[in-house]
């Protein structure tokens, strides 16, 4: 039995944040009454001064972090992803990206982690439109320690970018933040020969829990943690198709423009492979938890396993 995480990954991200602007001062934090619900409560408790409240008003939190990159700062905007990469996104577009501002976006709650809350709190677009606009990094981590890692370097990178973080605890995929992460490089979960599996975010989990079920099934499968959406890492996974040349891509994203897109986007000068995207349909979705939602629309370990098997039979 694995030992159940109980640390969600945006207060992974408060501890980062809070050691990194300890030791400069021009990392700040702007929140649009998001403070509780991005986990940074801390982190406004023990450095004020450099926590700024907008209140509830997405447009302006991206303007206001623009103008204090401008002067020199480093500043992360925390607010519901639903939100942020909706509401703001020609803030998004021109204030951060056009101007190649230093803004870290972090968009809280992303996917369907707002459960019951429904399709206006889901934020599974969010991939398809940021990952079009020019001069922004789109990423998303698996887990508490990848996201450790990944706040970690953007502390220190001077790249906009747009972070998509989840609401609750998500089972480890990692022992450790013991390993190599560099943005715009995937990583290698398992390995394997007879499926390829390419995830993103929570659906990392989910693609390692299917490889296990299928190793009980003799069947072999490679996982291919896409950390970052944009810059895309086309290298590792037309290399990872080539060889394996069946592939199944799953996200906690619309099936239109996302990652099953970037894919297919790689592969689609190489005729020897298929392709399946596994994510959520082009519909309002039924309520539920997220795990309810995962469940039902085929993006859990058993049914990727499933899914698995049948196109390796």
């Amino acid at each position: 039995m694995r030992k159940k995480n109980t640390v969600a990954n945006r207060q992974a991200m408060c501890e980062v944040l809070i050691e990194e602007a300890q030791k400069n001062k021009d990392v700040l934090v702007v929140t649009s009454d998001s403070r509780g619900s991005a986990s940074l409560a801390d982190f406004a408790k023990q450095l004020p001064d450099q926590l700024i409240e907008v209140g509830i008003a997405e447009q302006n939190l991206v303007s206001i972090s623009a103008g204090l990159a401008h002067t020199g700062k480093r500043p992360f905007a925390a607010s519901p992803a639903c939100f942020l990469s909706m509401r703001s996104i020609e803030q998004i577009k021109v204030d951060v990206a056009y101007s190649n501002k230093n803004v870290k976006l972090v968009g809280i709650s992303g996917g369907v982690s707002y459960g019951a809350l429904g399709m206006s709190h889901h934020s599974l677009q969010d991939f398809a439109v940021t990952r079009a606009i020019p001069n922004l990094q789109v990423l998303v981590p698996a887990d508490r320690h990848e996201t450790k890692q990944l706040f970690k370097a953007l502390t220190h990178s001077d790249t906009p970018a747009y972070i998509r973080l989840g609401r609750n605890p998500v089972e480890d995929c990692y022992d450790s933040e013991d390993y190599s992460f560099e943005i715009g490089k995937a990583v290698t979960m398992l390995e394997g020969n007879d499926i390829l599996f390419i995830a993103a975010g929570e659906t990392v989990r989910q693609a390692m829990d299917a490889a296990e079920l299928l190793e009980q099934k003799k069947i072999s499968a490679k996982v291919l943690n896409l950390h970052t959406i944009k810059p895309f890492d086309t290298e590792a996974v037309v290399k990872a198709a080539r060889q394996i040349k069946r592939v199944i891509s799953v996200e906690e994203h619309s099936l239109n423009g996302g990652l099953g897109a970037a894919v297919a986007e790689a592969l689609s000068e190489e005729t020897e492979i298929i392709h399946k995207i596994v994510a959520f349909p082009d519909e309002a979705l039924v309520t539920g938890t997220s795990e309810e939602l995962f469940k039902h629309y085929g993006l859990d370990g058993e049914s990727l396993a499933k899914l698995g098997e049948t196109m390796v039979k």
